[in-house]
Parts: structure tokens; C-alpha cells; sequence
């Protein structure tokens, strides 16, 4: 079984209801032995059970994919516009991210309880912070999208989201490239002008093929080479003990970085908020409950005395009534005694 043929089994297998996963997992795995054999079996087997969050996004993506992709094109413009350095536009994208993420959270509870689950609190805070995370990087974008999703993704607005396990049978998704590092400054690499470079640990090093009393320039004197050393001196020390100063891109790059970690931290705050709240809720809620409960209590002892009391005196007349009935029966039996003999003494002759 090929990579591809073990990720449409996960497709088919991460799409159905969260309880029947292991159940589908298992048959899936039988039916990959009696056609392939023990080692792909072993692989369908080996496929985890997807979290709650992420089992709510993997509904959307393959029930909803609509809202999903508007907020990746969204998180597209967002990216966009940090690689402009444009804060402005990463401040108005990000306000429009806040309602579309709004709405796409909707459709995720409406399609999460189509499929018999209702998100929790705490799961819904975990679906949105990965569809947030889907927005600032593009890979979490094509792991959302893909279906198979693992576990919650997570993003801080600087660092790239680690999709490490993220998804099941990775090998089969184009992920994006990984950007190469920046170029290094000459003065930060330990690089020095013509005559020599910077070592690691900041001494000079003589560039190749040049020794010491050498002439540094075609017709320059052997003898003047100390008075180039001196000269050159004060230029490696302060390439070894001062930072160039921070240029205009850098800068901007770390306002619009700025700028992307305060509409997190508002959205945190915002969702903080939201929550206190429902715990306020919840916790008046359970006061109020408590408060009916107890009062329950106290009814039910009340009842459970009477009902002793009655079936007390339910015993008591039970008894009385049993010997009522024989009183009763004794003096049917002395009424028919005495009628017969009433009726015997009128039949015989005086």
C-alpha cells in the first residue's frame, strides 16, 4: 500500500463521527490485510484518533470547506500585507479576521452537532485557535484543509506553527518551502576588508596567500604593513564589540510583528473575557441548582417521614380490619344460627 492509498483511507476514516473512529479504524484495518497484508494493516491500524478540536476542524474541511477558504485567502492578504510591512493593513485584515473567524466558528458547532457532538467550551477555544494559526501560516493552512487533522495547531504571530504529528500520512501534502535564513551582514559574519577576515573567536586572520611584511597594495613598501596593522586595528575591534545598528527593514518588519502580536493578545483578552463569563455563569447557575436541590432534600425527608407514618398505620388498621372481618363473620354465622332456630321452634307444634 502506497503513501497516497493510506491517506484516502485517512481521508475516509477522519471524516465520520469522533465515536466511530476506532470501530471504522478497525475494519479498515482487516480489509487492508486480507487485500495487502500484514504491514499495510499495521499502518491503517497505526492512524490516531484525532482530537475533539481537531475532529470539529476536519468536519469543516470536508463539510464546510466554503468558510475555510475564506479565511485562508484572508490569511493570505494578512501575510501579504507583513511582508509589505504594512501595519495599517495587517490592523484592518486583522479586525476582518475577527468577525470572519466569527462566523466560520458558527458553521464549525453547527456541523460539529450534524455529526452528533456538541463543541464544548474548552473545544471550541481550541477549533478557533487553529483556525487563527491557519491564517498566519501557510502550512497550518494546508494542514487545516487537508482533513486529517491531528491535534490542535497553535501560532504566537512570529514563530512559523509546528506541525510536527500535526496530520495524518504528512508525505502526501504539498507543504510550502521553508524561507531560507536571512543574509548576514559582512560586519556580523566576522568578515573583514580586502586585506584579511574576522575569525569566530574575533581575532584577524590573514586572507589566503598573504603573510605578514607583505605589502597590502602593489608598490606599498613591506615597511609600511605595521602602520596598516595599527590603522586596522580599530576597525576589527569594533566589528568585534559593537552590533550594527538595527536597518529601516528591520524595524518595520518588528512593527508589523508588533502589530500582529496586539490583535492576539486583544483577541486573547476578548476570548478571556468571554469566558469568565460563561464560568459566571455557569458557577450562578450551579448556585441556583444546589439551592433547588437542597430544598429537594429537606421536601423528600419530610415525605419520607409521612410515608413511615402511613405505612405505620396502614399496619395498625390492617390488623384491626382482620379482626373486624372475623367479628363480622362470627356474627353472620350466630345470625344464621338463630334464624334456623326461630324457624324450628315455629315448625314445632306446642
Amino acid at each position: 500500500m502506497d503513501e497516497q492509498q493510506l491517506a484516502d483511507i485517512a481521508a475516509a476514516l477522519y471524516r465520520l463521527p469522533l465515536e466511530e473512529f476506532v470501530t471504522a479504524r478497525t475494519a479498515a484495518a482487516k480489509a487492508a490485510a486480507a487485500d495487502s497484508g500484514r504491514a499495510p494493516a499495521d499502518d491503517v491500524r497505526a492512524l490516531p484518533k484525532p482530537s475533539a478540536a481537531a475532529w470539529a476542524v476536519n468536519m469543516l474541511a470536508v463539510h464546510r470547506p466554503g468558510p475555510l477558504r475564506e479565511l485562508e485567502e484572508l490569511g493570505a492578504l494578512m501575510r501579504s500585507a507583513q511582508g509589505d510591512l504594512d501595519a495599517g493593513a495587517l490592523r484592518s485584515l486583522a479586525q476582518e479576521r475577527r468577525q470572519l473567524l466569527n462566523r466560520v466558528m458558527d458553521a464549525a458547532r453547527t456541523v460539529a452537532e450534524e455529526h452528533g457532538r456538541k463543541l464544548s467550551g474548552a473545544v471550541a477555544t481550541e477549533v478557533e485557535q487553529t483556525l487563527r494559526a491557519a491564517t498566519v501560516d501557510e502550512g497550518a493552512a494546508t494542514a487545516v484543509r487537508s482533513g486529517r487533522l491531528l491535534r490542535v495547531l497553535s501560532a504566537d504571530g512570529v514563530d512559523s506553527v509546528d506541525l510536527h504529528d500535526a496530520v495524518a500520512v504528512p508525505s502526501v501534502l504539498t507543504l510550502p518551502a521553508v524561507p531560507a535564513p536571512e543574509a548576514v551582514p559582512a560586519s556580523e559574519s566576522g568578515q573583514a576588508s580586502e586585506s584579511g577576515k574576522v575569525s569566530e573567536s574575533g581575532k584577524a586572520v590573514e586572507a589566503p596567500g598573504k603573510s605578514k611584511g607583505r605589502a597590502t597594495k602593489a608598490g606599498t613598501p613591506a615597511a609600511d604593513a605595521p602602520a596598516a596593522a595599527s590603522a586596522e586595528k580599530p576597525r576589527l575591534k569594533a566589528v568585534r564589540t559593537e552590533r550594527p545598528a538595527p536597518t529601516p527593514s528591520a524595524v518595520e518588519r518588528a512593527a508589523a510583528r508588533l502589530a500582529e502580536a496586539e490583535e492576539a493578545a486583544r483577541s486573547a483578552a476578548e476570548e478571556a473575557r468571554l469566558r469568565t463569563a460563561e464560568f459566571e455563569e455557569a458557577e450562578a447557575d450551579m448556585t441556583r441548582l444546589g439551592d433547588e436541590a437542597r430544598s429537594l432534600r429537606e421536601r423528600l425527608k419530610v415525605v419520607d417521614s409521612q410515608f413511615e407514618q402511613a405505612r405505620k398505620r396502614r399496619e395498625a388498621t390492617a390488623a384491626q380490619k382482620q379482626l373486624a372481618a372475623r367479628a363480622a363473620e362470627k356474627g353472620q354465622r350466630a345470625e344464621v344460627l338463630a334464624r334456623e332456630r326461630v324457624l324450628r321452634l315455629r315448625n314445632t307444634p306446642d
